[in-house]
């Protein structure tokens, strides 16, 4: 099972989940290559979690096929538990427990024999900054130390493939980007790691993502390469009265989308429109403006070109 010589570790096709009437993923194809973070991007009821929770075996879909690390999803979801890891959305350890006790349950949930135990353990904790912490009970810990336990809790039995929902929601910038430099490490030992976010400069980190919305796939691929395929050109526009800019130019034939970032309007042109600068020097709503220059795409583009306001 490989893709350009990379073995896959997730092969999706026609996923469907429905509650009742409602599809809260409809028709997604996925196919993830080992060694790599996989980013699901999208906002609050996207599907992301729900897409998840398939991939782990945790829901059965309602249409579609699911194979995870060679093995068929549900049918064989008590094998894979063993093989992959799971950090939830919400701190879901025992708040009563000491970090040493919750790691110990867990790790005897997995089946690690008393040596091994003892081995991980010492490891995870050495490794995420857990040591002086042993004896602290995770209810009492701060929202990065809780991360970090909640992390060195889904790796303790060497998961080959990581799945994390929204790992970094609760916690403040700088437990971010440390956080995600420990993922890096555990990609470069083996690890592969599928990831949920809502937050752009986590996307632009992954090596792949997809771009859910309604619970369907809108877009998918490097973001690098997401951003030079946009289909738009972005430009930005100084000016005193960016709002009535903004205004006039929403709806306008050729105009994507505008949005304002501080002092100035981000505006997607059409990639048809050869000289989009002229384009809107042209337009009378600029008139006064004292910057209208071409920039480069961001990941934010891609998503407002493949979703929402950027596809209607």
């Amino acid at each position: 099972m490989t893709a350009n010589n990379r073995e896959i570790v997730v092969r999706a096709e026609g996923l469907v989940k429905k509650f009742n009437d409602f599809r809260a993923v409809d028709g997604l194809d996925l196919t993830i290559e080992r060694g790599m973070i996989y980013g699901f991007l999208g906002p609050n009821g996207s599907g992301k979690t729900t897409a998840i929770r398939m991939l782990t075996g945790l829901l059965t879909p309602s249409e579609g096929t699911v194979e995870v690390l060679g093995l068929a999803i549900p049918k064989d979801a008590e094998t894979l538990k063993y093989k992959i890891g799971y950090m939830t959305q919400t701190f879901s350890l025992y708040g009563d427990l000491t970090v040493l006790e919750n790691l110990d349950f867990m790790a005897t949930i997995y089946g690690l024999g008393r040596k091994k135990r003892k081995q991980r353990i010492a490891e995870v904790m050495e490794r995420y900054q857990l040591s002086d912490l042993k004896n602290r009970f995770a209810g009492k810990m701060s929202g990065g130390q809780r991360q970090r336990l909640a992390l060195a809790t889904a790796v303790l039995h060497e998961p080959q493939l990581l799945f994390l929902d929204e790992p970094t929601s609760a916690v403040d910038p700088e437990s971010r980007r440390h956080f995600w430099e420990e993922l890096f490490d555990l990609v470069e030992g083996g690890t592969s790691i599928i990831v949920t976010t809502h937050f752009m400069d986590e996307a632009e980190r992954c090596h792949k993502i997809a771009i859910l919305e309604a619970g369907q796939k809108r877009a998918d691929g490097a973001p690098k390469e997401l951003m030079a395929a946009l289909g738009a050109n972005v430009v930005e526009i100084e000016a005193r009265n960016l709002r009535d800019i903004r205004r006039g130019l929403l709806g306008s034939d050729g105009i994507m989308a505008a949005a304002q970032l501080g002092a100035r309007l981000r505006v997607l042109v059409r990639d048809d429109i050869a000289d989009p600068e002229a384009f809107l020097k042209d337009k009378p709503e600029t008139d006064g403006a004292s910057v209208i220059e071409r920039v480069r795409p961001n990941l934010e583009d891609v998503f407002v070109t493949a979703t929402g306001e950027g596809r209607q």
